[in-house]
């Protein structure tokens, strides 16, 4: 569990602020404390028979101060919170855009959106609570305990026995707090993922009739998180009476044994309006140390969880110059190259064995072979969304891990299955990490991919909202919208998942055209089960249980492979029989 250490680096950059909030805090508290004593005066000289005027406007000033000081450090702590919290939600967001695929396959998106957002909502409570207030509270308490002290030593003994009683047991309820607070907001993050498991698959929910199913899991979820909540708003609600009790028991014994001193003689009238005024002054810091301690504890478990995700790995450019492998010019060498690549999503379980294999800098190469075979799983390596275990990616004759992520990526463009879709214009998914596009790059992509009749029977056209992932838009014209992207980016190789799969016959035809013109510019690798998209590849790789079974021609392949011959048998029926 996180702590004051955590805390304190948190806030490193924002001591000015949180000092100048303190520093205010601290103005009200002695402000406050000098307030018994003028008090005083001003009963004595009442109970003389005469008002001391100055006495009174010196007073009413005071009350002014102290108000004016709480008011603004007040607001210095929630700016100071809010600015924290932004830039805690900037460095979050952040690091989660450059985690690894591999620790995303780990955990639910749901639950990281929680901690980016709501989590990040509850440190914001825990500064404006604790470090200034708090550290202002114990001067306070400090302050007023020697006044307390100079007034009466006696009645001071009184409130030391109640409030210590009472600030023993708040203890013991706020190390509770911590596990209740960590508690909850596991259920809250579990709740926000299970929202979003739900509705990012809504049409799925909806044709398979499971709205019941899950709301009752949304219930569930949200039965555990009301649960959490409420053991730790129990605990916290423990603590208000005990505050209370111990203010109220101790201004009752002040009065009854303040009178009876008075009546002795033993200290004046306004001794003691000024030592109960006093009084009621301890209870703030008091409660700021106790706010303090409670917002750490319940605060705990948020930086816990925020800690958790900076925690993750993320993608890093190794800054390392390496030479190129093999001779021979750029415009010779292969964009990409696979040599004698393992890899295993799970260590022990590899799914590719030794795959090696070159794609030429023009032309178009197809993977082809059975479901869970690794062919996307080598687009995931090409992409590097994950390294190899063993063996070495090549990217034009360098070891990939040796060029930056970006420059990597920039030469490598990916058109997955789905074809997912960001939400905004068609023009923004268009140009989305393209850079600078003319007008005439764009019109010709359009044209290449069938898109600009799209857009001409778009309400607004290329301006038109797609909707959230592209929902305004069939998996088709989504597919060819990923295309377009892909080649307005201008990339050296351009993997493609199954382009075909969303197209009709004529469309496809078209975009296999399109790809052959393509091809005659950079390098295609595709992803293919539709054999119109085959038989157009300079070179076919048969994938099977992780090594590459054959490699060749469509003509040199059906003389040398049975399962490539196996497999175009099985298509051409189907497509026979469609």
């Amino acid at each position: 569990m996180a702590g004051w250490r955590d805390l304190v680096r948190l806030a490193h950059g924002y001591r000015g602020p949180i000092a100048g909030a303190a520093a205010l805090s601290l103005l009200g508290t002695l402000l406050a404390l000098t307030q018994p004593l003028l008090a005083r005066a001003a009963v004595d000289g009442a109970a003389a028979g005469h008002l001391r005027w100055p006495v009174l406007a010196a007073l009413a000033a005071l009350f002014a101060a102290q108000a004016s000081a709480l008011a603004l450090g007040r607001y210095v702590q929630a700016h100071t919170g809010e600015a924290m919290t932004r830039d805690l939600r900037r460095t979050l967001t952040g690091h989660l855009l450059r985690v690894r695929i591999a620790a995303f396959d780990a955990g639910r998106i749901g639950d990281l959106i929680a901690r980016a957002c709501g989590d990040t909502a509850v440190v914001k409570t825990l500064i404006a609570q604790s470090l200034g207030t708090g550290l202002a509270g114990l001067i306070g308490l400090a302050a007023a305990v020697a006044l307390l002290a100079w007034l009466d030593p006696w009645l001071l003994a009184v409130v030391v026995v109640l409030f210590g009683s009472s600030f023993g047991a708040l203890l013991a309820v706020v190390r509770r707090v911590r596990i209740a607070s960590h508690t909850a907001q596991n259920a809250e993050g579990a709740l926000l993922a299970d929202l979003e498991r739900a509705l990012g698959g809504i049409r799925l929910v909806r044709a398979c009739r499971a709205e019941p199913l899950e709301a009752e899991r949304l219930d569930t979820s949200a039965a555990r998180a009301q649960q959490a909540n409420l053991r730790m708003a129990g605990m916290v609600a423990l603590s208000g009476p005990a505050n209370d009790l111990a203010v109220s028991g101790a201004f009752l014994a002040v009065l009854l044994s303040g009178a009876t001193r008075v009546s002795s003689g033993a200290m004046t009238l306004g001794d003691l309006v000024a030592f109960t005024l006093a009084m009621t002054y301890l209870a703030a810091p008091v409660y700021e140390i106790f706010q303090a301690v409670s917002a750490v504890q319940q605060g705990s478990g948020a930086l816990h969880r925020i800690n958790e995700v900076l925690a993750l790995p993320v993608e890093r450019d190794r800054p390392v110059a390496v030479a190129v492998v093999g001779g021979g010019t750029r415009r010779a060498r292969p964009v990409l190259e696979f040599r004698d690549v393992w890899f295993g999503y799970r260590s022990a379980s590899p799914v590719l064995r030794g795959v090696g294999f070159t794609v030429p800098a023009r032309g178009q190469v197809a993977l082809v072979g059975p479901s869970g075979a690794g062919k996307s799983t080598i687009f995931a390596l090409a992409e590097r969304f994950y390294e190899p275990d063993r063996g070495s990616v090549l990217l034009h004759g360098r070891d990939a891990r040796f060029t930056s992520y970006a420059r990597h990526r920039a030469a490598v463009g990916l058109v997955e299955q789905d074809s997912p879709l960001l939400a905004g214009t068609l023009r923004d998914n268009l140009l989305y990490g393209a850079g600078p596009v003319t007008d005439r790059d764009l019109r010709r992509v359009l044209a290449m991919t069938g898109l600009a009749r799209v857009a001409a029977d778009l309400p607004a056209g290329l301006d038109t909202p797609v909707g959230d992932h592209g929902r305004r838009l069939s998996g088709g014209q989504r597919q060819r919208v990923a295309i377009a992207r892909c080649l307005l980016a201008r990339p050296a190789l351009i993997l493609l998942d199954e382009p075909t799969a969303h197209l009709d016959p004529d469309s496809e035809h078209a975009l296999t055209a399109t790809l052959n013109e393509v091809a005659e510019e950079c390098a295609l690798m595709v992803i293919a089960h539709r054999f119109s998209t085959v038989r157009s590849a300079a070179r076919i790789l048969v994938v099977d249980g992780g090594v590459i079974a054959a490699a060749g021609t469509h003509g040199e392949l059906q003389l040398s492979s049975p399962y490539y011959r196996r497999l175009t048998a099985r298509t051409e029926t189907l497509q026979r029989y469609a």
